[in-house]
């Protein structure tokens, strides 16, 4: 024991010895489709470091420290460590993050890539790129953060599937291929080429995790090793030995610090994709050269509940210094906080430091207020620009109603629900005021029960939860008359007209490259650019003041001069529109809402909030109405893979769900077929598809989209929501 705890302490004194060394920094994520091997992979790493035992590496799920993985088998929750590895005889800190596979938790893989600046694609080699491959590909390429890839499970292509050298290197070819063509779709102009994977450069690693080896080109000429080598040690049980010549963490490792970049490099390039201030400032250049004596700045990128230390924030540092007792301002809630403690993560444990410089991932309690995505700063500096609000690809498209079965504890589901959604902002809750019903949404049924569900019962709340609901949303057919919305006191008046969005600028808008939100000045040009490129008019296209969600809000009035007194309110108005549409309160996608002409009266006391937010939303919802008012409902893309045999019962079980076949693929006895079908028909799919398959059926989310209700039942759906809201 006491051994142990004399290795444990030599790694915490190289961990802070090398901490505040930027250049021997690598902040990296391992991302993946669910089971290709991503926590047997960290394990394996983490056992190298010394953190745990070599022997239970790969078995031991040292990241899935939640009951809930333990039990599942499957990561739930980003989890971070940092260990040290020897390059050359140096040693260089890693900071890891461990991401879930599971399309449902999708948002904590897009938070890990906002902390980090470089990521391992693991892909299996027997599956290949799989829908979920494609979206971390997406997640990682969006923040600015540069791929390496490692073919995991290679021992079951030489074993299992006995294949011949040349097929082997046929199945690895065709991975690096789809994922190089998944980057240059994904990334932008300047780093297409510059970031595809290469085994010949060493951006490339193939092993199983499970077995504890790999290879790379560039260790192959290090050591003399030989795939031949591999076949052979593999072929003849002889695995261990092969982990003493090829350790995995030794290849892998000596890659990422390779081919990914140090904080001081990678900010240079990533600031101006994930900062939205001006990087002439004195702020903006210590941010994009991550200058440690330069002003504290730092986003929350994940926060958790500790039993015993209460709230603990992992903050991404991008500027300046950290310090124990530290105050700070969190700049997104206007509020001043201070750092209790600070730590370095080491899985479940935290080492206690007492300063960390930028370029690193520091865990942080004492922000008991902040949330995920929270801009903090020193005090000592004038307001800083925020940093971009973390873009999830998938938004919530299930919702479930929670009541707690004895009143006295509805405070504690409301903190709890409140904090959930401050931990992961994929989740949302509302509490309606008219009816009292508490709502939780998500991105599907499991993200819900085991992030919300399954947390309120380990709590030890008796909750009563609904059946899945389905979160439609409205629009309109057509381009509206003018709508006149009077304020109450008939001093003002308001014209207003809405139209539908085309879908190029619904693509635009969802792919998060513009702003929510008030378009501030300095980015108006920027924002008619890219609408213009997606096909508006151009004279409409400068004229734009917000956007909500999927929608946008134009001022194409002229000469008003009181206008800008009441735009907040013109801005307000149109959110809550957005967020409640005419038809059932859902929230409203694509629609073009342009206000026509105004009269203002000239004292501003009469056009305040009570005199212009109702005539302006009225006259909004009035002119949705006149533009032929319709319901949107989401549908999911998916991946379906199952022997050919049953393909027959997958198209059954597809059709007899309002669903589409789009493609049909075959290879071997395998097929795959891509589907398209309404969430609200999927609640049990899944299962559906087991039992279809004798349980040797799987599905992948490919896509969420919306798509209009059929005629023929949009008006049932409609009366369903307005009963279940208790509207009139």
């Amino acid at each position: 024991m006491r051994i142990k705890m004399a290795k444990a302490d030599l790694i915490v004194e190289k961990i802070k010895n090398v901490v505040n060394n930027q250049a021997k920094i690598r902040n990296i994520a391992i991302a993946a489709h669910i089971d290709h091997g991503k926590t047997t992979l960290t394990d394996n790493l983490l056992a190298a470091s010394g953190l745990i035992s070599t022997e239970t590496a790969g078995k031991q799920c040292f990241m899935d420290f939640d009951k809930q993985e333990q039990e599942r088998g499957i990561t739930i929750y980003s989890a971070n460590v940092s260990m040290i590895h020897s390059f050359n005889n140096e040693d260089y800190l890693i900071n890891l993050i461990d991401t879930p596979g599971h399309v449902d938790f999708g948002g904590d893989v897009t938070r890990a890539m906002r902390a980090v600046d470089g990521c391992v694609i693991l892909v299996d080699a027997v599956d290949g790129v799989m829908p979920q491959t494609e979206t971390v590909v997406r997640q990682a390429l969006k923040e600015r953060v540069k791929p390496t890839l490692f073919i995991n499970k290679m021992d079951r292509l030489i074993k299992e599937l006995d294949l011949t050298p040349e097929k082997i290197q046929e199945r690895v070819t065709r991975i690096i291929t789809d994922v190089n063509v998944l980057i240059q779709k994904a990334t932008a102009e300047e780093f297409k080429n510059k970031w595809q994977v290469n085994v010949a450069e060493g951006s490339v690693a193939f092993g199983s995790a499970y077995r504890n080896w790999a290879l790379s080109v560039a260790f192959m000429k290090k050591t003399g090793i030989t795939f031949k080598d591999i076949i052979k040690y593999t072929k003849e049980d002889k695995e261990k030995e092969l982990t003493k010549k090829a350790n995995i963490s030794e290849v892998l490792l000596d890659m990422v610090i390779n081919h990914l970049p140090n904080p001081k490099v990678a900010q240079k390039y990533r600031i101006e994709k994930i900062w939205g201030g001006d990087t002439k400032t004195d702020v903006g250049k210590s941010l994009v050269a991550s200058n440690p004596q330069g002003p504290f700045v730092g986003i929350i990128t994940n926060t958790m509940q500790d039993p015993q230390a209460g709230i603990i924030s992992t903050i991404r540092v991008f500027s300046g210094t950290i310090r124990e007792g530290m105050e700070v301002r969190n700049e997104s809630q206007e509020r001043n906080e201070r750092i209790q403690q600070l730590g370095i993560y080491a899985g479940p444990r935290r080492i206690p430091i007492e300063s960390i410089v930028s370029g690193n991932i520091v865990a942080v309690s004492g922000l008991s207020g902040s949330s995920t995505g929270d801009t903090i700063c020193a005090l000592n500096i004038e307001k800083v620009e925020l940093f971009e609000s973390i873009q999830h690809l998938f938004e919530p498209v299930v919702t479930k109603a929670i009541e707690v079965k004895s009143i006295k504890d509805l405070p504690k589901l409301i903190d709890i629900l409140k904090q959930r959604a401050k931990e992961d902002p994929t989740i949302r809750v509302d509490i309606s005021e008219d009816t009292g019903e508490t709502l939780v949404s998500g991105i599907g049924e499991l993200h819900i029960e085991a992030k919300v569900e399954r947390f309120i019962k380990y709590k030890g709340i008796g909750i009563n939860v609904s059946k899945p609901i389905v979160i439609y949303k409205e629009g309109v057919m057509k381009e509206s008359i003018e709508i006149e919305g009077k304020t109450p006191n008939k001093h003002n008046k308001f014209m207003i007209k809405v139209s539908p969005l085309d879908e190029k600028i619904i693509n635009l808008l969802r792919s998060g490259e513009l702003k929510q939100g008030k378009i501030r000045k300095q980015d108006l040009n920027e924002v008619a650019a890219h609408l213009r490129e997606a096909g508006m008019e151009a004279n409409k296209a400068k004229k734009i003041v917000a956007i909500h969600d999927n929608n946008i809000f134009l001022n194409l009035t002229k000469g008003i001069v009181q206008l800008n007194e009441v735009i907040e309110l013109l801005i307000q108005s149109f959110k809550e529109v957005c967020s409640e549409g005419p038809l059932a309160h859902e929230p409203l996608m694509g629609v073009s809402i342009e206000l026509m002409d105004a009269k203002l009266h000239e004292d501003a006391i009469h056009r305040g909030p009570a005199q212009v937010l109702p005539a302006v939303k009225t006259a909004i919802r009035e002119a949705i109405n006149n533009g032929g008012a319709i319901l949107y409902e989401p549908k999911q893309i998916l991946r379906i893979d199952a022997p050919i045999d049953y393909m027959g019962n997958i198209i059954n079980e597809v059709q007899n769900r309002r669903g589409q076949i789009l493609e049909m693929h075959e290879e071997g006895d395998m097929n795959s077929i891509e589907a398209k079908l309404p969430v609200a028909e999927m609640f049990g799919f899944e299962a559906g598809v087991k039992s279809a398959t004798a349980g040797r059926g799987f599905q992948s989310l490919i896509d969420i989209v919306y798509e209009k209700v059929p005629r023929d039942i949009m008006d049932r759906i409609v009366k369903e929501i307005k009963t279940r809201k208790g509207m009139n």
